[in-house]
């Protein structure tokens, strides 16, 4: 090896592997030496341990050392770093990016408190069409044509100081035939086929029906077994956005056909006094 120390730094593992080995052939090799000198020239152990020593601590002087120092390019990268946040092009999209994330949360809090209003709104007016609104069949009389019937419905705003507006959908009437029903012509007559109906007290509009119908079920001796479904939309407000709910009211009715044997049927039913018209029933 020449007399120039090498540049550590600037070896690669590979090379510093060859310095080491080289070097601790040196230090066998003069330790080898230093054995063979004792035992010819005798001299004392002593000496011979000053010797390897000084010897030892020559070697350690000509072995550089690796210094332990941090990374080149740590402190620089750091730098770079908080450079890079004091740009104010990096600190401006930083901005613009918090007010985004802040505008979308307050959008999103924002229409979900505007979703619960609406639901709430909705619920409280379907509560009131069922609780402040009473629907009621009042009469069903056959016409004169020998065919239909004319029946009566009433309405009732239990809430007298906040009126209803009710638009009336076409009332429809079903005869059981076997296991089904049959839905029969029917149309709403007078104001009930104008539109809205303003219910501040009380209102009554008419429905004509006619049952042709053949092999109706009989479940009371002479009678068809009706049932009657009022459809109506409901709001508090005179011109309706969102505030309108539906309400479907049903009522089932044994009917007397026209042409029915008053007779027969009381004898069939055992009933007393004249059959009536129609037989009010609880919606089943």
């Amino acid at each position: 090896m020449n007399g120039k120390r090498p540049d550590l730094a600037k070896l690669t593992p590979p090379e510093k592997d060859a310095l080491i080995r080289d070097l601790w052939r040196q230090v066998a090799a003069g330790q080898s030496e230093a054995r063979l000198l004792r035992r010819r020239l005798g001299i004392a152990e002593q000496a011979s341990e000053k010797g390897e020593s000084a010897l030892l601590e020559k070697l350690r002087e000509a072995a550089p050392r690796r210094p332990v120092e941090p990374p080149a390019g740590f402190a620089v990268k750091l730098g770079r770093g908080l450079r890079l946040w004091r740009s104010p092009v990096v600190m401006g999209t930083a901005a613009i990016l918090c007010a985004a994330f802040a505008i979308d949360g307050g959008i999103g809090i924002w229409q979900q408190r505007a979703l619960l209003q609406q639901r709430q709104a909705r619920l409280l007016l379907e509560h009131e069409a069922r609780s402040s609104l009473y629907v009621e069949l009042k009469s069903i009389v056959p016409e004169a044509d020998g065919k239909s019937y004319r029946m009566t419905l009433a309405l009732q705003n239990i809430d007298l100081a906040r009126p209803l507006y009710i638009m009336p959908n076409t009332v429809g009437v079903y005869v059981q035939t076997g296991m089904t029903w049959q839905q029969v012509p029917s149309r709403p007559v007078g104001e009930a086929a104008n539109g809205v109906i303003k219910l501040t007290d009380a209102h009554s509009y008419d429905v004509l029906f006619t049952p042709d119908v053949k092999g109706w079920a009989e479940l009371i001796p002479g009678y068809m077994h009706v049932r009657i479904q009022a459809d109506m939309l409901i709001s508090r407000s005179a011109q309706p956005g969102n505030d309108i709910v539906e309400r479907r009211t049903p009522f089932y009715v044994y009917l007397k056909p026209h042409g029915a044997n008053d007779a027969d049927i009381k004898a069939r039913s055992k009933m007393s006094g004249t059959p009536p018209v129609f037989i009010p029933m609880p919606p089943h």
